[in-house]
């Protein structure tokens, strides 16, 4: 399962598995635990690591890499990720593993966006992401682990936002339509999570076939 969106998504709050779905475990969150990969001695780990400590997005190839990397490995897993693919070189490298079986668009308004992106401070070295709004550290401007500061993207103030935004609804777009075409995805438009988030987890729900316990082990 995907979900494209990946600005403001119900993902930020976390996957709630629902009941019958198994452990985070088996409906793996392949990106996030792609992350690992940064940290780690790989090669597209060392390289995405270098962008990721100058507060720098990654690439959009080097993205590919990570996930599918990690997607390769879990073969036969249920998995979701969230905010890929973006754009339709990844919707292609994706299908090369596996056709996603659903997908979910989030609508948000532009200005809802913009805000909320400009807002966010991270952590350099570890890529921790605060949002000053809903999501603060204990001590401003710095990090709630390590104590160090915060630094705002360049690419998150807001006039560098709002071209993201564009730029990144005209990549999207063929992605969309692709899915659509295919019949999986499911649109859904609002601004607060707690009121989308519902029916984002019915959706699941019903969709999603349960796991069994010897499934699970």
């Amino acid at each position: 399962m995907a979900v494209p969106s990946g600005m403001g998504t119900p993902g930020t709050r976390g996957v709630a598995v629902p009941p019958g779905l198994g452990t985070p475990g088996t409906l793996g969150m392949a990106k996030r635990h792609a992350c690992g990969v940064f940290l780690s001695r790989t090669e597209v780990g060392v390289l995405a690591k270098q962008y990721v400590e100058r507060g720098l997005l990654v690439p959009d190839h080097v993205i590919t890499r990570v996930v599918t990397a990690e997607l390769e490995k879990r073969q036969g897993q249920a998995w979701l990720l969230d905010g890929f693919p973006r754009t339709l070189g990844q919707a292609k490298a994706l299908d090369r593993i596996c056709e996603p079986d659903l997908v979910i668009s989030l609508h948000v308004p532009f200005e809802t966006l913009k805000d909320r992106l400009s807002a966010r401070w991270v952590h350099p070295a570890s890529g921790r992401v605060y949002n000053m709004d809903f999501n603060p550290p204990h001590v401003h401007g710095l990090d709630d682990l390590t104590g160090e500061p915060l630094v705002q993207r360049e690419d998150d103030r807001p006039e560098a936002v709002a071209a993201r935004l564009r730029k990144y609804k005209d990549a999207v777009k063929p992605v969309i339509e692709l899915y659509r075409s295919r019949g999986v995805l499911h649109s859904f438009s609002g601004t607060e999570t707690n009121k989308i988030w519902p029916y984002v987890y019915a959706l699941l729900c019903h969709r999603i076939p349960p796991v069994h316990a010897e499934e699970e082990n």
